[in-house]
């Protein structure tokens, strides 16, 4: 006994220790903060005024995300109101007494810098490489526009017209109007039934008394959470977020409480959309429960069963069976009870009443082929799969935890993730029997029905027990703190040369969840070689991952998610490019299983029917598509290249008459004639073992050379004469402007670094001439932008603008963006707008470092031309040398107003009516 008492004993002083530990460990509070919970290294803290803090600390990666979620989105919108939760997102960003132009001061500081709104929540978030001073204007920023941005009569003025743009471009997707219009038809009451992005009659006339007053109501402390994710230093961000935000007076009014539900309902709907167009479409909707609700976890599982890119139940009866050429599930969780979509998008050449049937049939009528296990663990890979890459991303997990806080409370993020863990086959059938009713549909016609079988009544979800004392896994082991200069780079990449050609750079590291990205690229053909070969080179890699050494297309996305792995294969008329994301753990496993698919292809001739089928289909939804047509006769105008040629832009029809003619047989020519590394490039940056994979590479590829030799195709400059090119869209709501002018420039060459400097100052920024003209003054355009096209080889370089408008504005646009670029040739850029957009281009540069996708993409460019990290660094010491006069200059020597090809695609005809 005495014994057992001693034991009690050491064990309750050891409990102690731990618990003093590990608050020794957590960061002082300041005044009025008090910590609320930590689960998987996520701490939440609450301020005296009801803000609510998330720290997601990762040193790991140099680079700091932070999102402000208020809790109101198009749900919370009266009548006449519409829109306006979004109108607001746009508006925030113009600032406040104290900061008067954030826009601008954003751009300048580098930052990756937006909002979104859906119908519960709006999200303001911006990235940029790790610096103290951006955290703290940032931060200050966000808690003065909190209760102090302008909301002015003349911003809305002219952003109403912009937020306009942006509504008629997306009544230009037809899938996209589709659901909007389905969704509205299904609900009777409840706000979800409306579009986020409002009426257009509540756009154009809405009070900016009333948009003053839908800010005060829903803008405040106690409908607000503020995530901070990445690098930073907790103790001081803490209390500056204390000082900034804490002096933000809670309203002494309460929240207002929403109660409405739509009642279950009692018939098929349907609803149709006729416009001009080339792609059927059928989507079926359901009514569903709140995302928060324990039965929403199957929800999503059924969706993934249905619509599973390799082995779903909807691809298989329609896609398989040339009945579609794609299919899709959607389930979005909401804080109240939604929708489940299901859809198909179906070519010209099959019948939209075939399609409607099946796709009915197969989500109506589960019961006849119960669920399976198998098909549940299936789903529930891929789900768990993005979890874990979403969960180790600063960036991806604000935006994750701010969908979850939409719903009720951040910790749902991880919760659901628990219930999909627990997922049961019976559970999956139970929803479905449930809820995929006819008399739940939003889609067909109504039938009377003696016996109708209703749904069960929704509910709202009190969430609170649920995560009351909710605690999770074990937090994700974080990674090193790594300095993403190029110095620090360039002293730690590894490159070595294989000795069948292929050139390597590794960078290992330690990161965040152990994840790893890797890129190959792979060159091939020579211009004689490659004559007449498209597009076999695209087909090619569309067919890698659709069967594999003895792997069907299921076998392969299966051990893909049960890797937890994201991979992707693009091929060009002269190269294929793999991007791979996955762990250290799993990388081993990752490179046998796409070496594999790289090297030994099967193309399943069932495959590429289907293959065929959806680039048709997305030929034929880009026909009369105002943004393709113009890009296309911008790339036809002056090129010298004759049909055939790996540099010759296709018309619509030349492309569908050359996918129709690839077969099987010319696929595998293809595969064996240009396949190997003999010519490739491979990086991979993060958490592996370098040695390990120096020798894997050998092992898996080595001896591997394609057949005929590799040289590059040259892309020399050609004249392309000044012309204005008009091309008529009927029935297109929004319209699009591209504008060209080529000229002779290289990237090595001396002018280049002062190019880069001037594009970004006319129009490479949101902070651009161009930008701030068409979007911020005149209210013309959503998006304005310019891009300058340089690169290592050819002496040929090309500048290019375009922006979205509506077609009854081509005038006013086509004047405002002539006046700009005149201005600038003849009287330049000022010593103002040269120090910030410098600023801007090397901070944006900067955060391309820090981000493992894009530093992979660099290393490979760098192999391919024998390039290090020093030559980044030394272009960034060119950027901050550049002059006015040097800017000035480039601009005038290369973008010569006169010499622009200038296009306008729009529904011209109807507008001037």
């Amino acid at each position: 006994m005495r014994s057992s008492l001693q034991a009690a004993r050491a064990f309750l002083l050891a409990s102690c220790l731990a618990a003093l530990a590990a608050w020794a460990q957590e960061i002082p509070l300041p005044q009025g903060v008090t910590r609320v919970t930590t689960v998987e290294g996520i701490t939440e803290y609450n301020l005296a005024n009801g803000l609510r803090v998330l720290f997601a600390p990762d040193a790991s990666k140099p680079t700091t995300t932070v999102n402000i979620t208020y809790l109101v989105g198009s749900k919370h919108e009266n009548y006449g109101e519409t829109g306006m939760a979004h109108l607001l997102e746009h508006l925030i960003f113009f600032g406040t007494p104290t900061y008067p132009d954030a826009r601008t001061e954003r751009s300048r500081r580098g930052m990756r810098a937006n909002g979104s709104t859906n119908s519960d929540r709006t999200n303001y978030f911006a990235s940029w490489a790790a610096s103290d001073d951006n955290l703290d204007w940032f931060l200050r920023w966000s808690a003065d526009a909190m209760t102090h941005s302008f909301i002015a009569k003349k911003d809305l003025d002219t952003e109403m017209t912009v937020v306009r743009n942006e509504l008629e471009r997306g009544e230009n997707d037809p899938t996209r109007i589709l659901i909007q219009r389905t969704t509205a038809a299904a609900f009777d009451w409840h706000n979800y039934g409306k579009s986020t992005i409002g009426a257009r009659a509540d756009l154009e006339n809405v009070p900016i008394e009333r948009l003053q007053a839908f800010y005060r109501k829903w803008y405040r402390p106690d409908n607000a959470v503020l995530i901070v994710s990445g690098k930073f230093d907790e103790a001081k961000t803490l209390a500056l977020v204390a000082g900034e935000f804490g002096k933000v007076a809670r309203p002494p009014v309460a929240m207002t409480p929403f109660y409405t539900l739509d009642e279950p309902q009692q018939g098929e709907r349907l609803v149709t959309v006729r416009r001009v167009g080339d792609v059927q479409l059928v989507i079926a909707g359901y009514h569903v429960p709140a995302g928060p609700h324990p039965d929403f976890a199957a929800v999503q599982v059924l969706g993934r069963i249905m619509a599973h890119p390799a082995s779903g139940r909807m691809r298989k009866a329609l896609v398989q069976e040339g009945k579609a050429s794609q299919v899709f599930a959607l389930a979005i969780p909401g804080r109240e009870p939604g929708l489940a979509l299901f859809g198909a998008q179906v070519p010209q050449t099959a019948s939209l009443d075939n399609a409607r049937t099946t796709l009915v049939s197969v989500i109506e009528e589960s019961s006849k082929a119960p669920f399976t296990d198998a098909e549940v663990e299936t789903a529930r890979a891929g789900y768990l799969r993005d979890f874990e890459l979403n969960a180790t991303d600063p960036e991806r997990i604000g935006v994750a935890l701010s969908s979850a806080i939409a719903q009720g409370d951040w910790r749902l993020f991880y919760l659901q993730r628990d219930r999909i863990r627990a997922v049961k086959a019976a559970d999956v059938q139970r929803i479905a029997d449930a809820y995929l009713l006819p008399d739940n549909r939003t889609l067909g016609l109504y039938v009377p029905t003696a016996a109708p079988k209703r749904p069960p009544a929704l509910a709202m979800v009190d969430v609170a027990p649920m995560v009351k004392d909710y605690r999770g896994d074990a937090a994700v082991v974080a990674g090193e703190a790594f300095d993403a200069s190029p110095g620090n780079i360039e002293s730690r990449v590894q490159r070595f040369k294989l000795p069948e050609g292929m050139r390597v750079a590794l960078l290992p590291k330690s990161t965040r969840g152990s994840a790893v990205h890797v890129r190959l690229v792979m060159h091939y053909g020579d211009e004689k070689s490659l004559a007449g070969t498209r597009p076999a080179g695209e087909v090619t890699a569309m067919m890698l991952t659709r069967g594999a050494g003895g792997l069907t297309r299921a076998q392969i996305s299966e051990a893909a998610d049960r890797l937890k792995t994201r991979a992707t294969f693009n091929g060009t008329p002269t190269a294929v490019i793999a991007n791979i994301e996955t762990t250290r753990e799993n990388l081993p496993e990752v490179m046998k299983l796409f070496a594999k698919v790289l090297r030994s292809p099967d193309f399943p001739a069932a495959e590429l029917e289907q293959a065929r089928t959806e680039v048709l289909t997305a030929i034929d939804a880009n026909r009369r598509d105002p943004d393709d047509l113009a890009r296309i006769a911008l790339q036809r105008h002056g090129n010298p290249n004759p049909r055939g040629h790996v540099r010759y832009p296709a018309t619509f029809d030349e492309q569908a008459e050359e996918v129709r003619a690839i077969t099987v047989d010319r696929l595998r020519a293809f595969h064996r004639d240009f396949y190997g590394v003999g010519n490739a490039e491979f990086a991979a940056v993060g958490d592996f073992d370098p040695a390990a994979l120096r020798s894997q590479l050998q092992e898996l590829f080595g001896g591997w050379k394609s057949a005929k030799p590799y040289t590059r195709v040259a892309n020399p400059l050609y004249p392309m004469a000044p012309a204005e090119i008009r091309i008529e869209t009927p029935d297109k709501a929004n319209a699009f402007f591209a504008a060209a002018v080529r000229f002779p420039l290289r990237d090595d060459a001396p002018d280049y670094p002062a190019m880069l400097v001037a594009n970004r100052l006319i129009g490479g920024g949101s902070d651009s001439i161009i930008f701030r003209r068409l979007r911020t003054k005149e209210g013309l355009s959503y998006g304005a932008n310019s891009s300058l096209n340089v690169g290592p080889h050819d002496v040929h370089g090309a500048w290019n603008a375009s922006a979205i408008y509506a077609p009854q504005n081509v005038k006013r646009l086509e004047a405002a963006f002539q006046e700009e670029v005149m201005r600038v040739s003849t009287s330049g850029f000022t010593e103002q707008e040269l120090k910030a957009g410098k600023s801007g281009l090397l901070q944006s540069r900067r955060l391309s470092l820090a981000q493992d996708r894009d530093l992979a993409t660099q290393l490979t460019n760098q192999l391919e031309v024998d390039r290090t990290m020093e030559h980044t660094a030394g272009l960034d010491r060119a950027i901050e040398a550049v002059t006015l006069e040097q800017a000035n200059a480039a601009f005038r020597k290369y973008v010569d107003p006169a010499k622009l090809v200038r296009v306008y695609a729009g529904d011209f005809a109807k507008a001037a009516k």
